[in-house]
């Protein structure tokens, strides 16, 4: 019986061991955490003969056949290192769904930001189009989960899926170097998760190697890193502008593009842009790179309307919560980095009240900083870089800030500065991670809808 050991007792830690101990592996699972939620998980894992080791780092024995990573492992850890020296083959989560489900087109979506609302968009439209097209990677269902759900009760007839919509990660992709979907999209790319790949050069490259290996390429002409290194480097790839025909990498006959309102893919007006109801230009360059991978795909005009005019949005991606007193309460809490903070500020309404802070990330945040200053009247920080963004603000002589640390105080003063400045809008945009107080952005995005919907006096 051939053995495996998958690293991580998260989602997909979890789908990828119950996926091969189905498929006949000895299977072990390691996390070097431990807590209540784990310790029940161990004992359900247990249950069905696969055996968990909690509070433990993972440590390569001649006897494995395959390492399996989840996404928050790094690729580097020595032990893995050693593992590959020692002849064991060692793949991420996401490779090893693909091995299961190659036998099905994959649409594969990356870039630093806009991919979850891409992905979204897409998924919706392909399903729109009658096919079985879920979401999974960064959202909806671990990919491996996929695979494990296809497997049924008869291994010799898995139903898979007509189609793979997946997020992919700069992780995910240095852990998976056979996925090669039939459509790569690449949404932006700015410096981010530099902590991890160590340079710019690396982070690019690892992204650029999930659409090297994709059959057909699209690619956001607008954001000024793609445009300017990529420019030329697959001469066939579809690229989208929300600028017009004129502004158009590539061959105009296969890209996507905005004209008199209409979002024109491969030379045909498709749909109109308004029937897309999310604010801000970064959502009219998610639904042509959508459009295009659709078109791509062989999806007439009338399914692709029918999802961008029914599309309710993205949780946490500029997520309106309640109206209170007149003021908006949004929820932004998947801006983990400045670009992505800057665009969900710059797409609201003006004055702000700004909620910021968490888990600092490197980056610029030159651009996060100016349309503060344009759009911002109050800062209300949280998190552990609270401090250090007090000192960024009065370093570019910006004073109007408050340190509150907590959610739920950032909530009650949002609310009560809003009302006495004016202010037509709350916004949790925290341009950092969410690891300081919470699991994930998810768990940050829940508390505030929570505080938001219990805590504000009617």
């Amino acid at each position: 019986m051939p053995k495996a050991h998958i690293i991580g007792l998260g989602r997909s830690g979890v789908a990828a061991a119950r996926l091969l101990k189905k498929q006949g592996w000895d299977v072990t699972l390691s996390d070097r955490s431990d807590n209540d939620s784990l310790r029940q998980q161990q004992q359900l894992l247990a249950a069905d003969g696969i055996d968990v080791h909690l509070n433990q780092s993972f440590e390569p024995h001649k006897s494995l056949d395959w390492v399996v990573v989840s996404p928050g492992v790094p690729w580097d850890l020595p032990a893995l290192v050693t593992a590959r020296q020692m002849g064991i083959t060692t793949l991420g989560e996401m490779d090893l769904a693909w091995r299961n489900l190659n036998g099905c087109p994959w649409v594969g979506i990356t870039g630093t930001n806009g991919k979850t609302t891409t992905t979204a968009l897409i998924a919706a439209i392909f399903q729109a189009a009658g096919f079985n097209a879920p979401a999974c990677g960064n959202i909806g269902y671990a990919a491996t989960e996929l695979a494990l759900n296809g497997f049924g009760e008869d291994p010799a007839t898995p139903q898979y899926p007509d189609w793979v919509i997946a997020e992919i990660s700069s992780y995910q992709i240095e852990a998976s170097e056979t996925v090669a979907p039939q459509i790569g999209v690449w949404t932006t790319f700015t410096p981010d998760h530099l902590s991890r790949h160590g340079t710019l050069e690396n982070y690019f490259n690892i992204k650029a190697s999930l659409l090297e290996r994709s059959q057909q390429k699209v690619l956001n002409g607008d954001d000024p890193y793609l445009r300017k290194s990529l420019s030329d480097r697959w001469p066939n790839a579809c690229w989208t502008s929300i600028k017009g025909k004129s502004e158009l990498l590539g061959n105009p006959d296969k890209g996507v593009y905005i004209e008199e309102g209409w979002a024109v893919a491969m030379g045909e007006a498709v749909v109109p842009v308004d029937a897309l109801k999310m604010p801000g230009e970064h959502n009219l360059t998610n639904l042509l790179m959508a459009v295009g991978v659709a078109r791509l795909a062989g999806i007439d005009k009338a399914a692709i309307a029918d999802a961008v005019a029914n599309f309710p949005g993205v949780a946490h991606r500029l997520e309106r919560i309640r109206t209170w007193h007149g003021i908006e309460f949004i929820n932004d809490s998947k801006a983990t980095n400045y670009d992505a903070a800057q665009v969900g500020l710059a797409s609201v309404a003006a004055p702000v009240i700004l909620i910021a802070g968490g888990e600092a990330k490197e980056g610029d945040d030159t651009g996060w900083l100016q349309t503060i200053e344009a759009k911002v009247a109050q800062v209300l920080l949280i998190g552990d870089a609270a401090d250090a963004f007090a000192k960024r603000l009065e370093q570019v002589g910006n004073e109007r800030y408050e340190i509150v640390y907590g959610m739920e105080r950032a909530v009650i003063r949002g609310a009560e500065l809003a009302e006495e400045l004016e202010a037509q809008v709350v916004l949790l945009s925290p341009a950092c991670a969410s690891f300081d107080q919470y699991q994930n952005f998810e768990q940050r995005g829940d508390h505030f809808r929570q505080v938001c919907l219990e805590m504000l006096p009617e």
